[in-house]
């Protein structure tokens, strides 16, 4: 005989997923990731370790859930300028200029942060494989609008869109990132925009 949960029921369990999950992001920001244990979360909660584990079947399932929240930040950005108004070569320098902002924000202001989004692009966390599949969509339908606009080359526009992603690690990716923080890289980001322009232009 199956039981069905009702809606009360089901309610509570997201709150309380949710209750978990900003938990331990704010634990995640003071002391870091690494640092932070299930036990920590639950105890600040009020709760025991073992109750945490029935709404998350790991800590690493934490470390994913709000790792999504954080890159899921870039890609609402992404996707906001992908469908919003200009024309498909503002959009793409927009783009770029937002996507460098953004991740050198984190890089200064949000350490603990950048450092786990690091790690999870480093390990290949599932949640970054989605982000990467995110921005290369956002930037096909920019390719696409473009197209279709008459000022980009009739390329494969996903290929393209995950070429023009790929340009951008000298300033998105955080190990780069860190690496390069003595360069101009809101320069880079926008002279790499108008290198893929150049590239994107149809023949003549």
């Amino acid at each position: 005989m199956s039981v069905t949960r009702s809606p009360s029921d089901t309610q509570r369990a997201e709150a309380t997923r949710g209750a978990i999950v900003a938990t331990a992001e704010r634990l995640f920001r003071s002391m870091g990731y690494q640092k932070t244990a299930v036990a920590d979360i639950a105890r600040d909660l009020g709760m025991s370790p073992a109750n945490v584990y029935r709404f998350f079947p790991s800590k690493a399932a934490i470390n994913e859930a709000i790792c999504a929240r954080i890159v899921g930040v870039l890609g609402e950005r992404a996707w906001a300028i992908a469908r919003g108004p200009g024309t498909a070569p503002d959009r793409i320098r927009s783009f770029f200029r937002t996507m460098q902002r953004t991740t050198q924000e984190m890089a200064f202001h949000e350490q603990h942060m950048f450092e786990m989004v690091a790690a999870a692009m480093d390990e290949h966390w599932g949640v970054i494989q989605d982000h990467v599949r995110s921005i290369d969509t956002a930037l096909r339908h920019i390719v696409m609008d473009g197209q279709a606009e008459g000022c980009f080359a009739r390329l494969d526009a996903e290929a393209t869109g995950r070429l023009i992603h790929a340009t951008m690690i000298g300033f998105c990716h955080p190990v780069v990132v860190r690496q390069c923080m003595d360069d101009d890289l809101p320069a880079m980001a926008a002279h790499m925009a108008e290198f893929c322009l150049r590239a994107l232009r149809p023949d003549d």
